[in-house]
């Protein structure tokens, strides 16, 4: 018995879903998804190679299509859910939303946020959670890198 409830897990596995785009496109596989009040408003992966924009995280690029979805660059009532622990680049992001949580898979123990810059980027009400099927999600990355190193 799992310690998160299905919906994380569910939203963690659309997340997931777009990760694997990533690595079928040589991108980073990093998915994101934004849902709110139960609904999907938002789904991305990195696209940094393709649009030659290192700023194009799965994350940002999440942010940008849920405030068109739902008309507000606020985004307090939504879940950000992520594969892997946002930089501190899309934690400061996140703060700029007022996103109301966030739910990570994987920690980025090299350039993660909370390690790096901690939770102060973040707003004092953002709720953070990790380790929402976490195997799965670090188990992408490893064969994303090791398949780079041969």
């Amino acid at each position: 018995m799992s310690i998160f409830d299905n919906e994380d897990e569910y939203y963690m596995q659309q997340a997931l879903r777009e990760a694997r785009a990533a690595m079928d496109e040589d991108e980073i596989p990093i998915g994101a998804v934004i849902v709110c009040n139960g609904q999907i408003v938002a789904r991305a992966h990195n696209n940094t190679e393709r649009l030659h924009d290192v700023t194009a995280h799965a994350e940002m690029l999440a942010f940008t299509a849920a405030a068109n979805t739902l008309g507000s660059k606020y985004l307090p009532t939504c879940t950000l859910y992520v594969t892997v622990e946002p930089c501190p680049m899309c934690a400061g992001a996140a703060g700029w939303t007022q996103i109301g949580r966030i739910v990570y898979g994987a920690t980025d123990s090299k350039k993660g946020f909370e390690k790096t810059t901690g939770r102060g980027m973040l707003h004092p009400k953002t709720v953070v959670e990790h380790g929402v099927l976490e195997e799965e999600c670090a188990e992408l990355m490893k064969d994303f890198f090791k398949k780079k190193r041969i």
